[in-house]
C-alpha cells in the first residue's frame, strides 16, 4: 500500500510538470503591447485597441513636453491625434496603444 501511495504521488508530480507549457511568442512580435521607456516601435504609430482615456493620453503628451494640446481625438484605428506646440512649433502628434508618440510638422 505504501508503494502505491508513493507511486501515485510521483505520478501526480510528473503530470503537473508535464502540464506546464512554455509561453508561445506573439504571432505579431513586432507589435508589443507597450513600448519600453528607452525605445519606441519603428512602425509607430501602431493601430490597435487603445485603452488610454483622453485625459491619460493628454497627460502623456504633456509629460513629453507638448503644450497647448488641442483638436484631440481618437481615430477608428485606436490612435490618438492632436495638434500641439513643442519648441515653439505647431506639430501634429499621435499616440498609439503602445505609448509611442510620433510627431509631424503641421
Amino acid at each position: 500500500m505504501k508503494r502505491f501511495i508513493i507511486a501515485l504521488g510521483a505520478l501526480s508530480l510528473l503530470s503537473t510538470a508535464y502540464a506546464q507549457e512554455t509561453p508561445k511568442a506573439s504571432p505579431d512580435a513586432m507589435k508589443p503591447a507597450i513600448a519600453t521607456p528607452d525605445s519606441s516601435n519603428a512602425a509607430a504609430p501602431v493601430p490597435g485597441k487603445n485603452s488610454f482615456t483622453a485625459g491619460q493620453a493628454k497627460e502623456r503628451l504633456e509629460a513629453k513636453g507638448y503644450t497647448d494640446v488641442t483638436a484631440f481625438n481618437k481615430g477608428d484605428d485606436g490612435i490618438w491625434s492632436a495638434s500641439a506646440m513643442k519648441d515653439g512649433k505647431v506639430v501634429q502628434v499621435k499616440l498609439d496603444y503602445q505609448g509611442n508618440i510620433t510627431e509631424a510638422s503641421k
